[in-house]
């Protein structure tokens, strides 16, 4: 390695270092690199996402992605908006590791290309909590005061003030009440529409 490859190295690693201790200390927590380093909210405002919201630097966003305000968007998401478009309210938790997509290549890959890629845009209303590894496909419209399960791949429309979870997604209750009296209430109850 060159001298000067070398000392950009300890450089960014002293830097890293540096944030690192000052986050652990403020706010107890250790990040990769781009994540300490990089301003969340000031990548948000860079994207045209809504006021204070947050996306961290590990995130990937691909395509007609629009974010409304407030909504907390974690490291390691996928925001695929090139398949028809992305909308996510305000108010939403996008927990580490969710995939949006608003496209699959499953037909043509098993047609041997002789298919098209399905596209279809993806919708998520305010106020709504998308749990950690969560995958939503193309098509799927999530209504407002939602909860998704982490580790649920979700095919088909949720509809407003539901929990759901598993692969397919399943109901498993109901959000009720509003702002300090918002709750979760548990059974298999489906929802009225």
């Amino acid at each position: 390695m060159s001298d000067k490859v070398s000392e950009l190295a300890d450089l960014l690693k002293a830097l890293h270092q540096s944030r690192d201790e000052e986050l652990r200390s403020t706010f107890n927590r250790s990040l990769p690199f781009a994540d300490a380093q990089f301003d969340r909210w000031e990548r948000a405002k860079l994207l045209g996402f809504g006021d204070k919201t947050s996306i961290y630097d590990s995130s990937v966003v691909m395509g007609d992605v629009r974010v409304g305000a407030n909504t907390w968007i974690g490291p390691y998401t996928m925001l695929d908006g090139s398949g028809g478009g992305l909308v996510i309210g305000d108010n939403c938790s996008i927990s580490t590791g969710v995939h949006i997509y608003t496209h699959d290549t499953v037909l043509w890959a098993v047609s041997g290309g002789v298919q098209e890629t399905r596209k279809a845009a993806v919708a998520i209303g305010s106020n709504t909590y998308i749990g950690a590894q969560a995958v939503i496909i193309a098509g799927v419209t999530i209504g407002s005061r939602c909860v998704i399960a982490a580790n649920s791949m979700v095919n088909r429309d949720v509809p407003d003030g539901t929990i759901v979870g598993g692969t397919p997604p399943r109901v498993l209750g109901r959000v009720e009440g509003e702002g300090a009296d918002a709750r979760l209430v548990y059974g298999r109850k489906e929802p009225s529409q």
